[in-house]
């Protein structure tokens, strides 16, 4: 009887088999380690019975909020409490989220830190950030604000923290670093081209511009390094030019200085300007020097305004223009079919609404901004006729752009078949920015390419970038003609009004996949003034990003 008792009690106590294996529960870390302990022929079909079982019982669809919460948790928690490893296993990318939460410590010497969750939202759950940096005996406190998105692993259903370095700090990409140390390049004090200080605080939009000038200047201006957290930039975020950034400084060096073009009235009118819009960018320069003036976003963490990458829509179509008034294929006055559609390349463009004009003018059709009147002429041109027109003439898509701080030159690749179609209304793979449509209006003003700059090639002898050739006299003013007749009848006269009669302009709406609405953009010149800018899914430019443009001409000087 007591042996009897003792089998039994032996059995109740052995560990738990599950599907041939054994359950072993890591005390606090909470995760399930499992080891074969039995082998065998039997053991590979219970093995195999259970992979079978378990398959089919994955889980699909959307997150609990429980699912959500419990992953949140499980990592934060290990996070806070140093377990790396334990908090890299609850993501979908352990290494990489090992690599960084390890650096947080050993290179960001941050310490102490303390993690608390906010209210989610759906699969979203914010929580903020409190600890503190120390280095060499000085300390410092940081906090901040981020957020995780849980997902549910495909392979098992297992929810886990859907890893972005993001996760870490928000202004983080991918591949970066955060290091504290003495920093390689001294602070910069930039000044406005009336020699008062720029700052952060006066001119949000200007964040990125300030990151820019102490990277390219910072080591010439003759300032000191102190130390500082920074983002150090990878790979990734490099190739799409993006600065090293301060975001908690230990003790202050002593800057250097750095005198910019930019203008203290017109940097705080399109500050305010962009704000009245959810997604909104804009550039004002002058069409004389290409000196900027001003740079503005509502969206402060990505300079679009400089360094988008953007279709820009019908407003490229005044380089289109430029090149079939060269090539002979349209003139200002002479009559331009436009009908609904036209087919090429084995695509069928329609106008806005499918209007036609029918016995019109080409100024009539640049002036409605009708896409068939340029796509009909696609049969005439070569696949490299838009690219050399936008290199050679408006200094485009070369890269090789020196304005002073990180900026994109715009993008005008060689396309063939309906993509070379779809690139003369300014779809297809043609990428630009509000910095570049406003050289494009400059352009057309002063009659020749002036690359825009934001600090003076006088202060490190940079080389700028040129156009090989300018239009010919007739295309020139063929040109102005056009986008005079949009700015008072056309597409963009709402936005012009009273503004005329030394101006000129062009809207476009730029479609984008997976959004309702198009980006609305608008480029004009007045006087000795150029401007463009884009409102993301605005809808069409003359009602969206027209008003912006126009309010800053208006300022005149």
């Amino acid at each position: 009887m007591g042996n009897r008792r003792r089998v039994a009690e032996r059995r109740r106590t052995r560990p738990a088999m599950v599907g041939g294996m054994v359950a072993v529960v890591v005390g606090g870390a909470g995760f399930g380690v499992y080891a074969l302990y039995d082998g065998g022929a039997a053991a590979e079909g219970r093995a195999a019975t259970a992979a079978s079982a378990k398959a089919k019982a994955v889980k699909t669809g959307p997150l609990s909020a429980t699912e959500v919460t419990t992953a949140a948790q499980g990592f934060l928690t290990a996070w806070q409490q140093g377990r790396v490893t334990q908090a890299a296993a609850v993501t979908d990318d352990s290494a990489a989220a090992t690599a960084l939460l390890t650096g947080y410590t050993k290179d960001a010497h941050i310490t102490g830190v303390t993690l608390t969750t906010g209210t989610r939202d759906g699969d979203k759950v914010p929580f903020s950030v409190k600890g503190t940096v120390t280095y060499k005996g000085i300390s410092k406190p940081l906090t901040y604000d981020s957020a995780l998105t849980v997902v549910r692993r495909t392979a098992d259903g297992k929810p886990l923290v859907d890893w972005h370095a993001s996760v870490v700090h928000p202004d983080l990409q991918d591949g970066d670093t955060l290091v504290t140390g003495e920093s390689g390049t001294p602070p910069v004090t930039a000044l406005d081209r009336h020699g008062g200080e720029i700052t952060a605080a006066k001119y949000p939009s200007l964040g990125t511009v300030l990151d820019g000038l102490r990277e390219k200047y910072g080591k010439t201006a003759g300032g000191k390094a102190g130390i500082e957290l920074q983002v150090v930039r990878g790979k990734a975020a490099k190739a799409k030019k993006a600065s090293d950034k301060t975001l908690l400084e230990l003790s202050k060096g002593t800057p250097g200085t750095v005198k910019t073009t930019l203008s203290p009235i017109y940097q705080a009118a399109a500050e305010q300007q962009v704000a009245k819009q959810a997604k909104a960018s804009v550039v004002v320069m002058r069409p004389s020097t290409g000196e900027i003036l001003a740079v503005a976003n509502t969206n402060h963490g990505f300079n679009t305004a400089l360094q988008g990458s953007l279709a820009p829509g019908s407003t490229m179509k005044v380089i289109t223009s430029s090149l079939l008034i060269d090539k002979g294929l349209a003139s200002a006055d002479k009559t331009h079919p436009c009908p609904k559609t036209f087919t090429y390349g084995g695509w069928k463009f329609h106008n806005d609404d499918d209007f036609e004009i029918k016995g019109g003018t080409f100024k009539a059709s640049f002036a409605r901004s009708c896409n068939t009147a340029f796509i009909s002429q696609s049969g005439e041109l070569e696949n490299d006729d838009l690219t050399k027109q936008a290199q050679q003439v408006f200094g485009l898509s070369m890269n090789n752009w020196a304005i002073g701080v990180p900026s994109f030159d715009g993008a005008v690749p060689v396309q063939s078949a309906a993509q070379k179609a779809a690139s003369l209304i300014g779809q297809g793979g043609v990428r630009m920015n509000p910095l570049n449509m406003a050289s494009v209006a400059s352009t057309v003003k002063s009659g020749v390419f002036h690359q825009p700059y934001l600090v003076s090639r006088s202060v490190d002898n940079r080389t700028l970038a040129t156009a090989s050739r300018t239009m010919s006299g007739s295309t020139l003013s063929q040109l102005r003609e056009l986008m005079q007749y949009t700015a008072a009848y056309g597409t963009a006269a709402e936005a012009m009004s009273g503004l005329g009669p030394d101006y000129g302009a062009k809207t476009g709406s730029a479609e984008v996949d997976g959004q309702d609405k198009p980006n609305g953009w608008f480029t004009a010149y007045r006087g000795d003034l150029a401007a463009a800018g884009v409102v993301q899914a605005g809808g069409h430019g003359g009602d969206t990003a027209g008003p912006i443009v126009a309010s800053l001409l208006r300022m005149g000087g």
